[in-house]
């Protein structure tokens, strides 16, 4: 995935109520579960459908760590859609998203101004309306680079247009970021 995608996923992550299971023959048995079979859990995860069979037995306790590695990812992507969802409505609807990045911000503005790009370290609550376009662009599918040219037109609303307020027209550049974390 890409660093504004995956830190959306942490960021919804946080608002499970219940931790995902621990090991690795729960963690089978949750994906046979939700796939509803053995041979789609093994297709998923690249493994025979033997293999999954036994840990569901737990005949197998220890994965390689690259498989448990897709475990995981494979159970924490499925785990508790609804309050997932819910999550994601709320802040699209009232809360909206809390950023807290450090990264490269130039812009583009009138002549003679300082418009040189330089690193900041900003942590800014973006409204709830850029906190529904950020998940439904992940929801539809979006680029890294088209998620990015959200976060960057909403930091640019919210920190150098103080929504509306002052530097119209300014255009914001978000690059060589470093750090970023959302939070609802």
């Amino acid at each position: 995935m890409g660093l504004v995608s995956d830190g959306l996923d942490r960021a919804v992550q946080k608002a499970f109520t219940r931790p995902t299971p621990k090991s690795a023959g729960a963690q089978m048995r949750y994906l046979v579960k939700q796939l509803k079979g053995t041979r789609q859990v093994a297709a998923l995860l690249g493994v025979s459908q033997r293999t999954v069979e036994r840990y569901v037995k737990d005949q197998i306790r220890r994965p390689r760590p690259d498989l448990a590695g897709r475990l995981a990812d494979a159970v924490r992507a499925r785990w508790q859609p609804r309050v997932r969802e819910q999550a994601r409505r709320q802040a699209a609807a009232s809360t909206g998203i809390m950023i807290d990045t450090r990264a490269r911000f130039g812009f583009t503005a009138a002549p003679g101004t300082t418009d040189d790009a330089r690193i900041r370290h900003l942590t800014l609550a973006l409204p709830p309306a850029y906190a529904a376009r950020l998940f439904d662009a992940q929801q539809a599918g979006a680029s890294e680079q088209q998620l990015r040219a959200i976060t960057a037109e909403g930091l640019g609303e919210v920190y150098f247009r103080d929504n509306g307020r002052r530097a119209h027209g300014l255009e914001v550049e978000f690059t060589d970021v470093e750090q970023l974390d959302f939070d609802l």
